[in-house]
């Protein structure tokens, strides 16, 4: 709906709450979605933890300031990759300087509800 190509994203704030379950089905899109130049992804909970209610706003505003600095910041406490993350670009360990012109930025919530923010650079 956002009028471009998986292959446009650069970044991905993955909502990643860190459970079996969400984890698994969030890499499983972006697996499918970005079969090939798959875009850098990350995740403030395990700086944050869950900040329910507030959660998208907090990781639409950090995709932004990803966005506007030109840096992929590291999904903390991500130590060793799990099998659900294969083939997936996780920042992990410590930031990373990147172009980003398209930036998203995932939220899922209880009961199904799911917004993909798209952003893009001035």
């Amino acid at each position: 709906m956002a009028g471009a190509a998986p292959s446009d994203v650069a970044h991905v704030n993955a909502h990643g709450t860190g459970t079996r379950l969400n984890d698994r089905a969030e890499a499983v899109v972006i697996r499918e979605v970005y079969e090939a130049g798959a875009p850098t992804v990350t995740s403030a909970k395990g700086a944050l933890g869950h900040t329910m209610g507030a959660a998208g706003a907090v990781e639409a505003a950090l995709t932004v300031e990803a966005l506007a600095r030109g840096i992929a910041p590291p999904t903390a406490n991500h130590i060793r990759p799990g099998p659900d993350t294969d083939g997936i670009d996780v920042v992990a360990g410590q930031a990373r300087d990147q172009r980003i012109d398209l930036a998203l930025s995932h939220s899922l919530g209880f009961g199904g509800h799911n917004t993909v923010l798209a952003f893009t650079a001035p």
